[in-house]
């Protein structure tokens, strides 16, 4: 399979304005264009590798759990590779987000992409010559998950050297749409390359999705070298004392500290945990073959997230504002909290569609919120900041959802982990909007 990469043509740079008009003075702003970011050949280049990587980490899951699971059989190591995929962005994200203040992001997302595809390759050899062993793939899959730290943060760093800053909310939102699209075609696709190629030479035809990011972001015209403006030095990367002054930094900062707050509370108590627990969802419900109903279930919650993600962008999105932001989160609780004890199959289908625009809007408009007011001398670490407590936190929510459903119930645990966290959401919507 061969990937021919050709470079776009070089434009002024987005963040001097010069390829986005002045309106004349006195007159009313254009309106919101439809899809705004799209409008950036670099952006274009910059959120289709984004999916692809996407897609292969999920082909890469997909093959390699099944592989795993047909070797082993061990529920512990299962649980391992949840934890070992979250575990690193709750360690990692702001020292790598400070040391992407100082290095070219795209080296950065380079690296990120080069891991995945050593991990890919790894595995695929450890299968192919029969050698896998528990130790190999613990060691693998705590590999994915710093690929995934490298990636992610410097993926929205670069944002701000790709888009100008009127169009940031439009490249955040488009960006998570890619994900969810990613987690969609990703299981599909894993699944088609294991009935044509096997699982075993998969994953070597996996690698080659992370090349066309790696060849574009080679000389993409994006970057520290290309920025006109003029920036404030970047600090130090001085270890763990970053986490701390980064802290003392973002509390003085009311609206970043809330939404960094309104993530991470989300990523503790409920984040994507209700996901793994589905099958027995499924069961319970009681329609049809569990198989299928998990299926749709699952695809219900992406569906809701992707119609989200086009709504918004083909009507020039909503403006962000922390008290929206939250008040969506609070829906996306009730829904959870509705679908948990529903015993209706075609409600849960609806519940679950909904969540999943709830989930997509609060958590894109966190982030941009976050981009736009973060300090440009200590934009990755705080970026880092924030992946540690939107991604790293979600360590620890098998231990509210998953360790609650073995003494209350799937069903109890659920719904009282949405229920408390839809009373905190209300708190933190008071704090916001104190004078």
């Amino acid at each position: 399979m061969a990937c021919s990469v050709s470079m776009p043509d070089p434009s002024p740079h987005p963040s001097t304005g010069a390829d986005t008009p002045a309106a004349p003075s006195g007159s009313t702003p254009p309106p919101p264009r439809s899809f705004a970011a799209l409008h950036h050949p670099g952006y274009r280049w910059l959120v289709g590798t984004y999916f692809l990587a996407m897609m292969a980490d999920n082909v890469e899951h997909v093959i390699s759990y099944w592989m795993v699971f047909q070797k082993f059989q061990s529920p512990a190591l299962a649980g391992f590779a949840v934890v070992s995929h979250w575990l690193p962005f709750l360690l990692f994200s702001l020292p790598v987000g400070a040391l992407t203040d100082r290095i070219d992001p795209r080296r950065m997302i380079q690296f990120g992409l080069a891991l995945f595809a050593l991990a890919s390759g790894a595995w695929a050899w450890l299968f192919i010559t029969d050698t896998l062993q528990i130790w190999h793939a613990m060691v693998l899959l705590v590999l994915h998950g710093c690929a995934g730290v490298f990636w992610q943060g410097a993926t929205q760093v670069l944002l701000h050297d790709v888009l100008p800053r009127e169009q940031l909310p439009s490249g955040v939102r488009l960006l998570a749409t890619s994900r969810y699209l990613g987690l969609l075609v990703g299981p599909a696709v894993g699944g088609a390359i294991m009935l044509t190629a096997g699982p075993r030479w998969g994953l070597v035809w996996n690698m080659l999705f992370y090349l066309p990011g790696l060849l574009w972001l080679w000389r993409a015209p994006y970057g520290p070298r290309f920025r006109s403006a003029p920036t404030a030095p970047p600090r130090a990367v001085r270890g763990f004392k970053d986490i701390w002054q980064t802290l003392r930094e973002v509390r003085s900062n009311r609206l970043v500290s809330s939404m960094i707050l309104l993530a991470g509370l989300a990523s503790f108590f409920v984040a994507n945990s209700y996901q793994a627990l589905m099958p027995a969802f499924a069961n319970d419900l009681g329609h049809g073959d569990p198989g299928t109903t998990y299926s749709m279930l699952l695809a219900a919650d992406a569906a809701g997230a992707l119609l989200a993600g086009v709504l918004l962008e083909s009507r020039g999105g909503i403006a962000a504002t922390p008290g929206l932001a939250i008040g969506f989160a609070i829906a996306w609780c009730g829904a959870l909290a509705g679908f948990a004890i529903s015993h209706s199959y075609p409600l849960a289908l609806v519940l679950l569609f909904v969540a999943g625009i709830c989930e997509l809007a609060f958590s894109s408009m966190a982030q941009s919120l976050v981009q736009l007011n973060a300090p440009a001398a200590s934009r990755g670490r705080v970026i880092g900041l924030y992946n540690m407590s939107a991604l790293g936190l979600r360590s620890f929510a098998g231990l509210t959802v998953g360790l609650g459903g073995s003494a209350l119930g799937i069903h109890a645990s659920l719904a009282g982990s949405a229920i408390v966290l839809m009373a905190v959401l209300v708190w933190l919507r008071w704090r916001v909007a104190r004078p």
